[in-house]
């Protein structure tokens, strides 16, 4: 057994690449050895800005050998198919066996694959290797690169180390030969270095000032970096992105500390930190108060004879040019007041079909002051968040988000305060954008929350409105997220908002303010707007699942719970029936129950009986719940009618058969009132109520029975029994 080094030595590949690029060697290099039969061990890969290193352990000396048996045409099959089995088999026609399969005599081909060397399979997978390598971005280089035949890299490929045990793999790539002779760091060492083995490559190259292993590099940034900082009595403000990036950039790091004038301080921290992150690659540093300090941590690659003097003081002067643009800007944006700016957002184009940034703005505060005005919101002043989402955007047009597009809401926020508008004000600017993922920080703040929620509805109503919908894994306009965020603010603020009647008032927004577009008439039909008001509230239903997931909770009773058809479309108070449901489903009773449901509903299906309702439509009287809209009222009235046609029973119920009908009439109400407190726990038990008696109805009762007026009432009574338990939940959908 011997292990294998392979060293891909090229120009600066850039830090953003290296990841993918070691997971790129690590694959393709199983695969050629996958396909040459040859068994891996464990595998290492490690990256610097010049090289890509694999270091696969316990190859074996050579592959065993191995016969195959290719089973082929029948005899007497036609010479073509013969010749084409001999083709891809890649043998002689004379070499051919034949052997009776199913009575008929077949030929085979026997190929004997006699065990080759490692060594030799390593010599064809090396090129293999390179030539299939996929980059984000790659190069050709030299003369050869006026043929689109020549190699692609992400930079010049220079160098190839190749060693199996302490020999070397001979291959060429692109002109370059394989060897045993790598390069150490570019500044602090001259002059090749000889690799004997996979064992001292990292040692060798650690020599030559290089640390070739990535994580090792990422720790040396992280520890000297805290270590720096703690020096002068200032704490790391920790990045581990820029921790990975400078390990990317560097083969030998060395974290320098630098200061920066004090003036600068006066521009917003985050300014300071995305100038100095983006586009110098350095960390900042706090005091003891948590506040930006006035200093750099910078990562050089060198060891300086000065100590870093002269690095760390080119590195202030740099940044000190990005951070004078960067209080240029805040200079400059403070002149004009957000109203000011807001004003340019007439001249931004937010789609085709749905006009300018302005015209957002404009829905979004009229969307704002409804939640509020509506009591969706509580405790929010309705003239501060309508301000507020009218000036949310203003920030868009600023230079500094024009130099920052990542600081949008944020600088708006900053200017706000600036200009001594409201702290609920200012608040809901910088905030409004929130949550923009799974993790972020979810707003609580009235003002904020109405803003939110007001802005991110009219994303999804307005592009359902034009049917630019989510499709597939297509979501252009990042729909699912803007429902994923409303969801999160609904949930953890406690808003009882009703997605059909919210999605009305954002749409006719949408159709009022277009209503002079050629299209309009297409949008603002009576088909397109039943089912807008359908398939947003369905989309929330599917974003929910997708955000509950994590939390355990079962898909198919959300959908048991949001597919009855007297719910509203809310989210708080069915979601809290939903757990509810789930606890209950989790109980012996819950599935007992659910059985019996399930096969109660079965015998109504095969019957096709639809209970008392169905009957009155079958003798054509006239029916007492179509002139009822209230859900509650209904409930009342089929109580009613369910007492009436119990009284005219014109035989004596059977035991198991009047209990069903005495826990019905106890637990139908019980669950109606439950469900109208909204206490589901209770209206849990009362179905659970209705267990036993279902159980006892099935083991003793016949239901079809041989007179009509006992079977009418069993299949009457099954429709009833089914009817109460959806005043809960659609069972039907449940899964088990």
């Amino acid at each position: 057994m011997s292990d294998f080094l392979l060293e891909l030595r090229s120009e600066d590949i850039p830090a953003r690449m290296q990841t993918g690029a070691r997971g790129e060697l690590e694959k393709l290099f199983r695969r050629e050895m996958e396909a040459a039969g040859v068994t891996t061990g464990e595998i290492t890969v490690w990256s610097t800005p010049r090289r890509l290193a694999l270091i696969a352990r316990d190859l074996p000396e050579a592959t065993e050998a191995v016969s195959e048996e290719l089973k082929g045409p029948p005899v007497g099959a036609p010479d073509q198919a013969l010749d084409g089995f001999c083709r891809k088999a890649g043998v002689d026609k004379g070499s051919l066996e034949t052997r009776e399969v199913k009575g008929r005599a077949t030929y085979f081909a026997v190929k004997n694959i006699p065990g080759r060397a490692t060594k030799d399979l390593l010599a064809k997978a090396i090129p293999a290797i390179i030539r299939d390598f996929s980059w984000p971005k790659s190069m050709r280089w030299g003369a050869a690169s006026i043929s689109t035949e020549s190699l692609r890299w992400v930079r010049p490929l220079s160098g190839i180390v190749a060693l199996l045990g302490d020999d070397v793999v001979e291959c060429e790539v692109h002109g370059v030969t394989s060897g045993a002779v790598t390069l150490g760091h570019r500044f602090h060492h001259s002059g090749d270095i000889t690799i004997g083995n996979a064992d001292d490559y990292a040692m060798k190259l650690r020599a030559g000032h290089v640390i070739v292993d990535h994580e090792e590099r990422q720790d040396l940034i992280r520890s000297g970096a805290a270590k720096v900082a703690t020096e002068v009595g200032l704490k790391l403000v920790e990045d581990e992105g820029l921790v990975i990036e400078n390990a990317g950039l560097t083969e030998w790091p060395v974290p320098l500390l630098g200061r920066f004038e004090e003036d600068f301080l006066e521009v917003p921290p985050e300014t300071i930190q995305l100038t100095a992150r983006v586009n110098q690659k350095y960390f900042v540093c706090e005091n003891e108060a948590g506040e930006l300090a006035n200093a750099f941590i910078c990562t050089a690659n060198i060891e300086a004879e000065d100590g870093g003097a002269r690095v760390v003081d080119g590195n202030r002067k740099v940044l000190a040019a990005r951070l004078s643009d960067a209080r240029f800007f805040w200079n400059v944006d403070r002149k004009k007041t957000l109203a000011v700016h807001a004003k340019g957002l007439e001249r931004i184009t937010f789609h085709e079909k749905l006009g300018t940034v302005a015209d957002k703005v404009d829905r979004v505060a009229k969307l704002a002051r409804w939640l509020v005005e509506e009591g969706i919101v509580k405790d929010a002043d309705p003239d501060m968040a309508e301000q507020a989402a009218r000036l949310a955007k203003a920030d868009l047009v600023t230079e500094m988000v024009g130099e920052f597009p990542e600081l949008q809401g944020l600088m708006g926020g900053y200017y706000a305060r600036a200009e001594g508008l409201p702290d609920a004000v200012a608040d809901a600017i910088r905030d409004h954008y929130k949550p923009v993922g799974q993790d972020d920080e979810v707003p609580t703040a009235p003002v904020t929350v109405a803003v939110s929620l007001a802005d991110k509805l009219d994303t999804l109503v307005s592009f359902f409105v034009i049917k630019e919908r989510p499709t597939g894994s297509k979501d252009p306009f990042a729909l699912r997220r803007a429902a994923l965020g409303a969801i999160e603010l609904i949930l953890q603020n406690k808003l009882r908002i009703e997605i059909d009647y919210a999605t009305a008032k954002a749409a006719n927004r949408v159709f009022r303010q277009h209503e002079n577009r050629e299209d309009h008439d297409a949008w603002f039909t009576e088909q397109n707007n039943a089912e807008l008001y359908r398939a947003v509230p369905d989309f929330f239903v599917d974003r929910l699942k997708v955000q509950q997931r994590d939390a355990g909770v079962r898909h198919d009773l959300i959908d048991a719970v949001f597919g009855l058809a007297e719910r509203k479309d809310e989210i708080v108070g069915n979601l809290a029936r939903v757990h509810a449901l789930q606890s209950f489903m989790d109980t012996e009773d819950g599935a007992n129950l659910l059985a019996g449901y399930k096969r109660a509903a079965n015998i109504l299906k095969k019957e096709d009986w639809h209970g008392i309702e169905g009957e009155i439509a079958r003798t054509g009287e006239e029916d007492p719940l179509a002139l009822v809209d209230d859900p509650d009222m209904r409930a009342v009235v089929e109580a009613k009618m369910a007492e009436r046609h119990a009284k005219e029973l014109s035989y004596a119920p059977e035991p198991a058969e009047q209990a069903l009908m005495d826990a019905l009439a106890t637990s139908e109400p019980a669950a109606a009132k439950a469900i109208e407190a909204e206490d589901f726990s209770a209206a849990m038990a009362a179905l659970a109520a209705l267990r036993a008696p279902i159980d006892r109805f099935f083991d003793e009762v016949t239901v079809n029975a041989e007179e009509e007026n006992k079977r009418a009432h069993r299949l009457d009574l099954l429709a009833r029994f089914r009817a109460a338990v959806h005043k809960v939940a659609d069972f039907s959908r449940i899964e088990g």
